[in-house]
């Protein structure tokens, strides 16, 4: 079944620049049963966990997180880029392989002690993953994993966010 779904990622050479091999998930989530299956993978492990709110990393990750959450019946936190939020945020800068950026979330959209799982597309450096934790401890929400459709274990993402779960559906 996992295998099924890492032949439907298409390779994207020197994208978003030269040296980046882009994992494109688009063909899976134009797939319904492969988006279906991978979105219930995930709900199948955390299902137990009491999760109370998804916390979604834009862009891809969001539409993996708002899946979810629908499926969980949980609400959906989202975390995007900077400028992006009509309300207040927080912020957390991170460092990309090619090059930096920031996420940003509402300062009402985790209420202190809620279980909050964060999903996103692909873990890559861990930089995306860590600012997603970083922002989810400062509203004071409970960290209960990391989910997410791909990883790519070369880069080491994980030693990024030490200490927490981490699961990953596909690995490159």
């Amino acid at each position: 079944m996992i295998e099924a779904l890492r032949a439907k990622i298409r390779d994207i050479p020197n994208f978003p620049k030269e040296g980046i091999l882009f994992r494109d998930i688009t063909p899976l989530l134009l797939d319904p049963d492969a988006f279906r299956t991978a979105v219930g993978l995930i709900k199948e492990r955390y299902a137990p966990k009491g999760i109370e709110v998804i916390a979604g990393v834009e862009t891809r990750g969001l539409i993996l997180a708002s899946a979810l959450a629908y499926e969980l019946s949980v609400g959906l936190a989202v975390m995007r880029k900077p400028g992006k939020l009509p309300y207040r945020t927080y912020k957390a800068a991170y460092a990309l392989e090619y090059g930096t950026d920031a996420l940003e979330i509402h300062q009402d959209a985790i209420k202190p002690g809620q279980k909050v799982l964060i999903v996103d597309d692909l873990l890559a450096t861990g930089g995306t993953a860590a600012a997603a934790v970083e922002l989810v401890q400062r509203l004071g929400g409970e960290v209960i994993g990391l989910a997410f459709l791909v990883e790519l274990t070369d880069l080491k993402g994980k030693e990024r966010v030490q200490g927490q779960e981490v699961f990953s559906l596909i690995h490159f």
